[in-house]
């Protein structure tokens, strides 16, 4: 898979190498394929929600519940939800924003799983840890990546507050 990743260096900005994941997408099988395997890790778990980050983590996260037949529960940037959210403030590699969650998105739901396309300094998965705590008696399966950037120290962070790590390739 690592073979079909695109890098775009210096966007989207000066000294950022960008993993364009879209040469994986465009192509059936090779996208048919990075969808089993980001399945497989999870098959013997028990998995009531997939949650995941806007926007690129929801290509494969769809699609992952609908393999474990399980629910998805988007988190979103700002005045995206219609009804009342809950809201985190959070640091990416290269800007600050906001992730929302419905407050009725995890009813009926206990053990959840995060998926995203990348992990990089943790901060996106931490933001979405920390609206996971904002609902009662909730358990984290793990996180789900398709690329890791080990030298950023995410999965480091991550594994450091007991989250299980499981990521297709690193760069």
């Amino acid at each position: 898979m690592k073979k079909y990743i695109r890098t775009i260096s210096n966007y989207p900005i000066k000294g950022v190498q960008f993993r364009d994941i879209t040469t994986i997408l465009k192509n059936s099988d090779n996208f048919s394929e990075l969808i089993n395997q980001m399945t497989e890790p999870w098959k013997n778990e028990k998995i009531d929600a997939i949650l995941s980050v806007e926007s690129r983590g929801f290509i494969m996260a769809g699609a992952i519940a609908y393999n474990l037949k399980t629910a998805f529960i988007p988190l979103r940037k700002p005045d995206k939800l219609p009804a009342d959210t809950y809201s985190v403030s959070y640091t990416m590699e290269y800007g600050t924003t906001e992730m929302h969650i419905h407050q009725d998105a995890l009813d009926g739901h206990t053990n959840l799983l995060i998926i995203d396309d990348l992990l990089a300094t943790g901060g996106t998965t931490m933001a979405a840890i920390e609206l996971i705590k904002k609902f009662k008696n909730k358990n984290i399966i793990g996180a789900g990546f398709m690329i890791n950037l080990p030298e950023l120290n995410g999965e480091q962070k991550l594994k450091g507050i007991g989250v299980k790590i499981h990521s297709l390739m690193n760069f």
